[in-house]
Order: C-alpha cells, then sequence, then structure tokens
C-alpha cells in the first residue's frame, strides 16, 4: 500500500504500480485531510517491485510520497479488513456461491 498527499500522486502510483508488475489494484482510500491511500494485491515479489515503482512515481509529482509499506501474508485477524478484489467486483467462484 502506498499512502499519498493528494490525488494526483495517488494516481500515479497506481498508474505506475499497475503498469511495473502483476498486481491488482484493489483499492483507494480517502483518509482524510488530503490523504489518499492505494492498496494493490499480488504475489510478494510483484507487489514489492510495484510499490516501489508506485513510490517512485509518487516522488516524481514532488511531496506526495506519505508512506509505503508491503504486508507480506496478512495475520487471519488483519486479512478480513483488506480488501481481496476490487469494489463491486466478485470472482467467478463466489458469484456461484451466492
Amino acid at each position: 500500500m502506498i499512502e499519498t498527499r493528494g490525488l494526483v500522486p495517488a494516481i500515479e502510483a497506481a498508474d505506475a504500480m499497475t503498469k511495473a508488475s502483476e498486481v491488482r489494484l484493489i483499492g483507494r482510500q480517502f483518509v482524510g485531510g488530503g490523504y489518499v491511500t492505494v492498496m494493490v494485491r499480488g504475489e510478494t515479489g510483484a507487489v514489492n517491485a510495484a510499490v516501489r515503482a508506485g513510490a517512485d512515481a509518487c516522488e516524481r509529482v514532488g511531496d506526495g510520497l506519505a508512506a509505503a509499506h508491503i504486508i507480506a501474508r496478512p495475520h487471519s485477524e488483519v486479512e478480513h479488513i483488506l480488501p481481496l478484489y476490487p469494489q463491486g467486483e466478485l470472482l467467478s467462484d463466489e458469484v456461484a456461491a451466492q
């Protein structure tokens, strides 16, 4: 995940992250005070590369990078607060189960 100061750096970071490696953009959160968090999922190596690329892109926009962090294999207690896929999108197995 990357936290930015402003929407423009967040969009720049999201674009760079999804272009840098095979990750899935799972959401963005407006935190308040102009901060935006952008989250991706994927294999650990791909997420590492994506977050590095996103942080670099965000810094090129100006003073937009507030934080960058990777949670490899989140604990099950944390997992339920992290989106699995973009809001409103269900995986085909989950659609069939409903």
